[in-house]
């Protein structure tokens, strides 16, 4: 991945035009509502100019290349991270979160530098990566060890575990998918078919919804919702082939299953966490969206997923 590499890269000039289109359409649809239907808009437009901002983002942080990519990607989880800690009360303790960051470091770490001895073909370290939760969890349990405490350590070190293993390394596949062969197709078909997940059971909750999916998780999240959402995520890889055309009809479904079932998993779990200590959004950092952690949520299980189930059939690199 690189600028040159990107701007001569048809499929990233296809998602391109294809999120610029769509833009302009919901803005045009926007438009309408607001001023000639007279309809109240005024939550979702605030959303939708959130979008015209990170849309160029996520383009340009792509277009600059595998290690802007990479280092914007472990920014993300930083942040999303530190969120995560604030409203827990994690971040408290200095300790664990260091120990968290010092964890994230690393997986951006293994996505930057090859393999020391050569064994793996192209960049990024993929057999430390896989390994990471190992050492990062093993060193969150030595910090107990190493302050001689023991009172109240059993919930922060189960915090801090659950934070680099969600946040930190979960996430993190979606940095190393920068490595792939496939690389554009790959990254860019999984941030924008998980982000029309979203759009599609919201939408078809509006529509189709009437009971509830999970109440006492998510009160507006109905069956109409998540089955019409699965729906779209499993005919969208048919209709955006040219991101893998060396996929099989097995892996397009797998493909739509992955999105269609692991974003809104990626989504409840963060609505378990903030349901059960009380908070509606992790931050408010994006206006219409939350914090970075409520708009990534998504994308947390599709990522690892999408990796594996890809570097299965195919190989990354």
């Amino acid at each position: 991945m690189t600028p040159q590499a990107a701007l001569q890269s048809e499929i990233f000039r296809t998602y391109a035009w294809i999120v610029a289109g769509v833009l302009v359409a919901a803005g045009l649809a926007l438009a309408v509502l607001r001023w000639i239907l007279k309809k109240e808009v005024g939550s979702v437009w605030l959303t939708y100019r959130s979008w015209l901002i990170m849309a160029p983002l996520i383009f340009g942080s792509i277009l600059g290349g595998r290690v802007v990519f990479i280092v914007v990607l472990c920014l993300l989880a930083g942040i999303g991270f530190k969120e995560f800690a604030r409203a827990t009360g994690l971040y408290r303790d200095w300790w664990l979160t260091g120990a968290v960051y010092i964890g994230i470091i690393a997986v951006g770490i293994t996505c930057l530098v090859p393999q020391p001895q050569g064994e793996e073909p192209g960049n990024g370290w993929y057999g430390l990566f896989v390994a990471l939760p190992v050492f990062a969890v093993a060193l969150i349990l030595l910090i107990p060890i190493a302050r001689n405490r023991v009172q109240g350590q059993l919930q922060g070190v189960a915090l801090a575990i659950v934070g680099f293993i969600y946040m930190g390394w979960m996430f993190g596949h979606l940095a190393f998918m920068a490595n792939a062969t496939h690389a554009y197709g790959y990254l860019l078909y999984v941030i924008f078919a998980t982000e029309i997940n979203d759009v599609a059971a919201f939408t078809c909750g509006r529509l189709f919804g009437r009971r509830p999916f999970r109440s006492n998780i998510s009160p507006k999240k109905t069956w109409g919702g998540t089955l019409g959402a699965l729906a779209v995520s499993l005919i969208l890889p048919w209709l955006l082939r040219f991101s893998f055309p060396h996929f099989g009809a097995k892996q397009l479904l797998l493909t739509g299953l992955i999105v269609g079932i692991g974003g809104q998993l990626g989504d409840l779990v963060i609505s378990v966490i903030k349901r059960d200590i009380g908070i509606k959004d992790m931050g408010s950092g994006i206006p219409g969206h939350g914090g970075v952690l409520d708009r990534i949520d998504s994308l947390i299980y599709v990522a690892p997923l999408f990796l594996h189930m890809a570097g299965y059939f195919y190989g990354l690199r």
